[in-house]
């Protein structure tokens, strides 16, 4: 899959510089035209699409925002009541009163903060493996709702296999995740390739994703 997905990417936009133009203009519109075209991708169109039909384009990535926003809720509810936590310990610290009379809710603020982040991290793992599915979800059927239909949602990822499912997302994650570190790390031009490279990971990923569903035989 992951030959076969970079093979994909590969060849939509390499020898095709106004392709690959195209795709750079639609990252820098706030990114949202790129989700778009991602979805045609992740739909399993072979081999890539035009970079065409912008008002398409950008409508489509906007619900798709919206939908990666709705899946982020409940990631964003904890965090900012960690935050919260995290902000009443610093603040009872740097009060001396509080601090030399009632150390103990400094450490009950901090210790809140730290059940707040730990349990932060489960619920990014737990949303992030089923939006990936319901993201697939809503690209084939063009409904908001399918992408959060949690009984096809863990249905998709029984007949993948959980261990197969995790670890084929941990491999692209921890491969492009290289990718961006290396280049982040070149001094200078480094954040240019990357912008450069944008159109290349998310084909890349979208497409992989992709075969990652299909492994499932799902429609």
């Amino acid at each position: 899959m992951l030959g076969d997905s970079f093979a994909y990417a590969k060849d939509a936009i390499v020898g095709k510089w106004m392709q690959w133009l195209l795709l750079l203009i639609a990252t820098i519109l706030l990114g949202i035209p790129l989700l778009g075209y991602s979805l045609k991708v992740l739909r399993g169109e072979k081999p890539a699409p035009e970079v065409t039909g912008w008002g398409t384009l950008i409508i489509d990535g906007i619900k798709y925002l919206i939908v990666s926003l709705i899946w982020a809720i409940p990631c964003l509810i904890i965090f900012f009541f960690g935050l919260g936590s995290l902000a009443a310990a610093i603040i009872s610290a740097s009060n001396p009163i509080v601090a030399a009379n009632n150390p103990g809710a400094i450490l009950a603020f901090a210790g809140g903060a730290m059940v707040f982040f730990v349990l932060f991290v489960i619920v990014a793992i737990i949303t992030g493996l089923l939006a990936t599915i319901g993201i697939v979800r809503f690209a084939r059927t063009r409904s908001m709702g399918e992408a959060f239909n949690f009984g096809e949602i863990l249905g998709t990822i029984g007949k993948i296999g959980w261990i197969s499912y995790i670890i084929a997302l941990i491999i692209i994650g921890i491969i492009i995740g290289i990718i961006e570190f290396i280049l982040m790390a070149i001094p200078y031009i480094g954040m240019i390739l990357l912008f450069l490279l944008v159109p290349l990971l998310v084909l890349w990923h979208s497409r992989y994703i992709c075969l990652v569903y299909d492994s499932a035989g799902a429609a």
